[in-house]
């Protein structure tokens, strides 16, 4: 299997800080545990290939890169969708 086709999963929070920030990466169990715990908060999953790819190279901890807002933008507005609210402000 090569890194293009392993299954990633990238957790982000965002709501006090201004950017979002990766607070759980993983590939293939790891990702699958990711999901799962998301699922078992309710919290909404959006599968984006290119994205999880693009932000699994960053370490934990790290506010999402400028390159890639507009993408994580509009998962943000999806998750607001999902749960019925909209954004603060």
């Amino acid at each position: 299997m090569t890194p293009e086709t392993q299954q990633r999963a990238v957790a982000l929070e965002y709501g006090t800080q201004p950017v979002p920030l990766i607070v759980a990466t993983g590939r293939e169990l790891m990702a699958q545990e990711i999901v799962r715990e998301a699922q078992k908060q309710g919290i909404p999953i959006m599968r984006d290939k290119m994205l999880a790819a693009r932000l699994a190279e960053l370490p934990v901890g790290t506010r999402i890169p400028e390159d890639v807002y507009r993408a994580v933008a509009v998962v943000l507005a999806w998750v607001y969708w999902m749960e019925g609210r909209e954004p603060e402000g």
